[in-house]
């Protein structure tokens, strides 16, 4: 009697399994964080032997990053996009650091990994990631520099401290969301934050009432509120 043949596991294309292996990744990395997750256990949501998956991805940081990648690139295309139809410095200014403040209320999760995992790892800044962080930054960055060609902006301030204001801000006040431990609203932020540097920004430190208009009225509530957006979570999710 003839013995029945094994079923032969199917062959994808390599952009197709790649793509399965990196959706899988994705998503147990997310819930149960990079320390937490291994590389078996990716292989088996991806339907593949972990033998296959390094085949692809050497290491599990190097399945990270590329993953990483994936995320900054989705980042790119969506606001960049968006950026175009937005006229003024100060809603140009207020959209960018919006659209920052979103992605970190938006996916914790992946934001956390970034901070966490990325940031403090040695070879970070000879990573992709590195480059593409600074990509990021410099989209925010050309904005101001907008403004100052225009005559809007003060030319006596150095960028980076325009950067780390921005972006170390935003961290900071997103802290306890990344943690899971507090929550925070994008628009009162995002009006706060671009008052804030606007005002500081423009020409005579006096800035331009025109061009702020309505949101300069809501800088003193918005401010009070920063603080006080950090309360307890309704929820805590369960970590592995």
């Amino acid at each position: 009697m003839k013995a029945a043949s094994r079923p032969r596991r199917e062959r994808l294309p390599r952009d197709e399994r790649v793509g399965q292996i990196m959706t899988a990744a994705r998503k147990i990395f997310r819930e149960k964080g990079y320390e937490a997750s291994s590389t078996a256990e990716i292989a088996v949501a991806a339907g593949v032997v972990e033998g296959t998956l390094y085949r692809y991805f050497p290491t599990k940081r190097d399945l990270l990053i590329k993953v990483v990648e994936e995320f900054y690139a989705n980042i790119f295309s969506d606001y960049e996009a968006q950026l175009r139809g937005v006229r003024g410095t100060w809603n140009r200014l207020r959209f960018m650091i919006w659209k920052h403040l979103s992605v970190m209320h938006g996916d914790p999760d992946m934001c956390r990994l970034i901070v966490h995992e990325l940031r403090p790892w040695p070879q970070y800044r000879q990573s992709s990631v590195f480059t593409l962080n600074q990509r990021y930054t410099q989209s925010t960055l050309a904005v101001v520099r907008e403004g100052i060609a225009n005559g809007e902006f003060r030319d006596d301030m150095p960028l980076r401290i325009v950067r780390d204001m921005i972006f170390g801000g935003a961290e900071h006040h997103t802290w306890a969301h990344l943690r899971d431990e507090g929550r925070f609203s994008p628009d009162e932020a995002a009006d706060g934050i671009t008052n804030m540097i606007y005002q500081g920004l423009a020409r005579g430190g006096q800035g331009n009432s025109e061009a702020v208009g309505g949101p300069v009225k809501r800088l003193e509530r918005a401010v009070r509120r920063l603080e006080g957006l950090t309360g307890p979570r309704r929820r805590n999710r369960k970590r592995a």
